[in-house]
C-alpha cells in the first residue's frame, strides 16, 4: 500500500506566504530639464544662488528616463549641468519606495543602484550644493507578462539539516545568470552553498540553494530575492515585486532507510534514538522504492492513498495515517498495519515505507520538514531524480555547483 492521491499536486503543505518587497528599473536615453531654484531669501544676506538667479542663470538636470512608457529594467541617471548634486530622491508612487543610489565623484552624476521596474510611475528631486531644487517625473511601460514565484522554506518556518532553499517560477526562465544576480542568501554562521537550476516536476523552471554539507543546527537563514525589475527573457515576462523569507535550522535529526534490511533508524545529533522494523517497496518492478539522499517534504498526516494516481491500477483507495511526503511521485513513510506480517522481513508495500501504527506515530512526532532520509538498499527501482522532491543531495557537491548559472558556482553566505 503506497502513494498518496495528492502526489501529482503542486501544492506545497509546508510553504508559508511569500513576502513581498518593491525594487525598480529603467533604461533609454532622453533628456528632460528642470530649472534649479534657490532656496534663499530674497535678499543679499541669503547667499546661495541668488546672484546667479538675478543673472537669469539657471542650472539644469537631466534624466535618462522620461514620458509616460520609458523602457523599464535598467538604472536612473540623474545629471546635473553645472555644479554638484548633494542628494537625488526617487520615489515610487504606488507605494512610496525609494531606488538608493550614489553620486559620482565629480559630484555631477547620480546612479540608482536598482533598475526602475515596469508599470511604475517615480518622481524625482535633486538638491545641489548651492541650496537649488529641481524636480522631475517619468513612467514605465507596463509588462506584457508578470512572472511570479513560490518559495521553500515559508518565513518564520523552523527546518531540518537537509532542507533547501527552492524557488519555482511561474513562466520560463531565459536570463538565469541575471536572476540568480539577485538572489542573496545570509546565513549567521557563513555557510557555505550554491544555487542550482534545474526543470521541476511540475515542469516550471526552478533554482534550489543547497549548503555544501547538511545545515549546521541553530543556523539562520535569511533570502532576499530582489527580483523587481528583473526580465525573465523569453516568454518568461517580468518580475514586479521582491521576495524575502527566514528560517531556522531546527533539530539535527537524520532517518536511515536500509531497504535490504527492512529497518529504519532515527538519529539525533549522532545517536541511535530509534531502531523500527518495517517493510518497503516490492522488488522488480513500479512498486519498488527509491533509494538515494532524499528530504522531509511535508507531514501530511491522514490522507486518502490511491494507486490510480499513479499509474498503479486500481489495487487499493484507503485513508492512511501518519503519511510523510519524500517524493512528488507519491513515496512516503507512513502506518501500514495490514503489512504487519512483513515488517523487519520483506518489503511488500506499492513503494512506501510503511511501519507499524505506533512505530509511525513516534517517528511522525519526531521529525521535522526538512530532515534527510537516507535510504540504501539493492531492493529499489534506481535513485531519487533530482527534481522529484529534493534530490540535490545525491550529487556530489562540485556536481551542484555545475548546475548554477554564474561563474564559479558556489559562494558563501553573507
Amino acid at each position: 500500500m503506497c502513494y498518496g492521491g495528492f502526489q501529482l499536486s503542486r501544492i506545497r503543505r509546508h510553504t508559508l506566504p511569500r513576502r513581498q518587497v518593491r525594487l525598480a528599473a529603467i533604461a533609454g536615453t532622453a533628456v528632460l530639464a528642470a530649472a534649479l531654484t534657490a532656496c534663499g531669501g530674497g535678499d543679499s544676506s541669503s547667499g546661495g544662488a541668488k546672484s546667479d538667479l538675478k543673472a537669469g542663470k539657471k542650472t539644469e538636470i537631466s534624466v535618462n528616463l522620461t514620458g509616460q512608457q520609458a523602457k523599464a529594467g535598467g538604472p536612473v541617471t540623474v545629471t546635473l549641468a553645472e555644479g554638484k548634486l548633494q542628494s537625488v530622491t526617487v520615489t515610487a508612487a504606488k507605494d512610496g519606495g525609494r531606488l538608493d543610489g550614489k553620486i559620482s565623484a565629480d559630484g555631477r552624476t547620480w546612479t540608482s543602484d536598482r533598475v526602475a521596474a515596469p508599470g511604475t510611475s517615480y518622481a524625482i528631486e535633486a538638491k545641489d550644493d548651492k541650496g537649488g531644487s529641481a524636480k522631475a517625473d517619468f513612467a514605465t511601460a507596463a509588462p506584457e507578462k508578470v512572472n511570479k514565484v513560490s518559495m521553500v522554506p515559508g518565513k518564520d518556518s523552523t527546518v531540518g539539516v537537509g532542507q533547501p532553499i527552492s524557488i519555482v517560477f511561474d513562466h520560463p526562465v531565459k536570463n538565469k545568470a541575471e536572476v540568480e544576480k539577485h538572489l542573496k542568501v545570509t546565513t549567521s554562521n557563513n555557510t557555505e552553498g550554491s544555487w542550482g537550476w534545474m526543470e521541476d516536476y511540475s515542469g516550471n523552471a526552478r533554482v534550489d540553494w543547497r549548503p555544501k554539507d547538511y545545515w549546521k543546527s541553530g543556523t539562520q537563514v535569511t533570502l532576499e530575492a530582489d527580483l523587481n525589475g528583473v526580465d525573465s527573457g523569453a516568454s518568461g515576462g517580468w518580475f514586479v515585486k521582491d521576495y524575502k523569507t527566514n528560517f531556522t535550522i531546527g533539530k539535527n535529526q537524520l532517518v536511515k532507510v536500509d531497504l535490504d534490511g527492512h529497518r529504519l533508524k532515527l538519529y539525533r545529533d549522532g545517536q541511535l534514538v530509534k531502531d523500527i522494523a518495517m517493510s518497503a517497496g516490492t522488488p522488480g518492478g513500479d512498486k519498488a522504492s527509491w533509494r538515494g539522499k532524499t528530504v522531509l517534504m511535508a507531514k501530511e498526516g491522514t490522507i486518502n492513498m490511491n494507486s490510480e494516481t499513479v499509474g498503479l491500477g486500481s489495487s487499493y483507495n484507503k485513508m492512511v495515517d501518519y503519511s510523510m511526503r519524500l517524493t512528488w511521485s507519491g513515496m512516503y513513510a507512513h502506518a501500514a498495519p495490514w503489512n504487519a506480517g512483513y515488517f523487519g522481513s520483506a518489503n511488500k508495500s506499492s513503494g512506501c515505507i510503511g511501519m507499524s501504527d505506533a512505530d509511525a506515530k513516534f517517528v511522525y512526532d519526531s521529525v521535522q520538514v526538512g530532515d534527510p532520509f537516507e535510504i540504501t538498499g539493492d531492493d529499489a527501482k534506481g535513485t531519487q531524480a533530482l527534481n522529484n522532491g529534493y534530490g540535490e543531495w545525491n550529487l556530489t557537491y562540485d556536481a551542484w555547483k555545475a548546475k548554477s548559472a554564474l561563474a564559479g558556482g558556489g559562494v558563501t553566505a553573507n
